[in-house]
């Protein structure tokens, strides 16, 4: 006869591995304080990025985060309103009344985090999809055609 094993609530751990792995990166990328300070910016920003992405960008994103973050990104509705980088950043800032520096902050942070797990190819493919002004947010240079 196999027993229920109850862990006490202080040993559970809330979340998988891969992601307890990623707050982890955005906690010491963005010199977060606590696992928990970090879990916050990352829902943060990734819904945001879940606002914006559309198309096989967006699935295939999801595909190679862990689950709680996927399910972050996924649980959002696209809007079809294109915003650049630094309106994205704005739009985080006004929905959680932090400043500008801090949101902008907080979205290379957790953008670092996202494209270890993206990989090269896969972002360049999600910023041909944005507006101007996220490659900065991901570390990359800002690249525009000379006229």
């Amino acid at each position: 006869m196999i027993s229920e094993v109850r862990v006490p609530l202080d040993h559970q751990q809330p979340y998988g591995t891969a992601y307890e792995q990623m707050l982890e990166k955005v906690r010491y990328e963005g010199a977060y304080p606590t696992r928990e300070k970090a879990d916050e910016v990352v829902r943060l920003v990734l819904s945001g990025l879940g606002r914006r992405l559309t198309g096989d960008e967006r699935v295939d994103l999801a595909a190679r985060l862990p689950l709680e973050a996927a399910r972050v990104l996924t649980a959002q509705i696209p809007d079809t309103q294109p915003l650049t980088g630094w309106a994205f950043v704005k739009d985080l800032a006004a929905r959680t009344g932090a400043s500008l520096a801090t949101t902008r902050w907080d979205t290379g942070s957790v953008f670092a985090a996202v494209t270890a797990y993206a990989g090269p190819d896969l972002i360049t493919r999600i910023l041909h999809q944005l507006p101007t002004g996220y490659a900065l947010l991901f570390g990359r240079a800002e690249l525009t055609p000379a006229t």
